[in-house]
């Protein structure tokens, strides 16, 4: 009885060896790097611009953001730079820091290889990146777009900023590399087709992955933008919104004008409120999305308006309890 115990044992570790072995050196499997030329033009430039840091906000995260101003406003000067971080604390597992995408680091990056980590997550060395860059949302991404911000990006002024290697913890160590999938890019539509273009800005944006609730790592598609993921921040945590049409705990009586209104309210630095400890800040960058066009913010309201209302009431702020002993 010990031998027959101890051979499936033995085979049941084997399998799990070479289960990991198999995980870590056949995935991610996504195919090579295209081979792309990105023309950068004035017109590349500027529209990549527009989406890195008003749409897509790639400058969210790689950039350092002023937590001491409401809505942590992206710092002058440290576009590009990298080292944000990502850990433990937040609910990830492990420590990961965002990328510095500046000239200093990408320089001997083809644009291929920049196309490629934004829309599977496999970088130039072949491997996983972890999912807090949306790379799902960007592999939907029209290429024409994908190109423009990756011209902007190759003007980026130069930082020197050496980023401390990530550390993942187990399992996800071998679980990241099966997450990369092939890109499926979509043509953007017309911008007179107000409805799908609403649709295609709110998908590269990821509106989704905020505010939409997540247990262990899978969203809860039966309440897609009902809002109610918690996000935690330093003093207390943020709850993202439902920003469905339900009248009572959505956007279901918000006019276009107040949807606007709300974003534009953040899109001059100058006026954000100073965060306080009895205050918990929001991840959310309104101050980014603040600068989208009034066209593009007026086809996302057309396009959340569309959605199926669901009622579900959030509270959006709660601030840790701190008692003095």
């Amino acid at each position: 009885m010990k031998k027959i115990l101890l051979r499936v044992g033995l085979f049941l570790l084997l399998l799990i060896v070479g289960l990991l072995v198999y995980l870590k050196f056949f995935f991610p499997n996504v195919g090579n790097a295209p081979i792309i030329t990105v023309e950068i033009t004035p017109e590349r430039v500027q529209h990549g611009a527009y989406l890195a840091n008003h749409v897509t906000v790639c400058m969210d995260c790689h950039s350092t953001r002023n937590w001491k101003k409401y809505t942590g406003p992206l710092t002058p000067g440290t576009e590009g730079k990298g080292g944000e971080y990502f850990g433990e604390e937040s609910g990830f597992p492990g420590k990961f820091y965002s990328k510095n995408i500046t000239p200093v680091n990408l320089k001997n990056w083809t644009d291929g290889e920049i196309y490629r980590v934004m829309t599977t997550g496999v970088d130039k060395n072949g491997n996983a990146i972890f999912p807090v860059m949306p790379y799902t949302y960007f592999g939907k991404m029209d290429k024409e777009d994908v190109f423009d911000i990756i011209a902007y990006i190759r003007t980026l002024h130069p930082i020197e900023n050496d980023i401390q290697p990530r550390s993942i913890n187990f399992p996800m160590n071998f679980i990241l590399n099966t997450l990369p999938q092939k890109a499926v890019p979509l043509k953007k539509p017309a911008k007179s087709d107000t409805l799908a273009y609403g649709h295609y800005l709110v998908s590269i944006a990821a509106c989704m992955e905020c505010h939409t609730q997540n247990d262990k790592g899978n969203l809860r598609m039966e309440l897609t933008f009902a809002g109610g993921r918690v996000f935690k921040m330093p003093n207390g945590n943020v709850i993202s919104a439902n920003i469905t049409p339900d009248a009572e705990t959505g956007i279901g009586n918000w006019s276009k004008e107040s949807f606007i209104a709300r974003f534009k309210t953040y899109s001059n630095i100058a006026n954000l409120e100073n965060m306080t400890p009895n205050k918990v800040n929001t991840i959310m960058p309104w101050s980014m999305y603040g600068g989208m066009d009034t066209s593009d913010l007026i086809a996302i309201y057309v396009y959340l308006k569309s959605l199926p209302p669901i009622k579900n009431k959030v509270q959006h702020f709660e601030l840790n309890v701190i008692q003095n002993k």
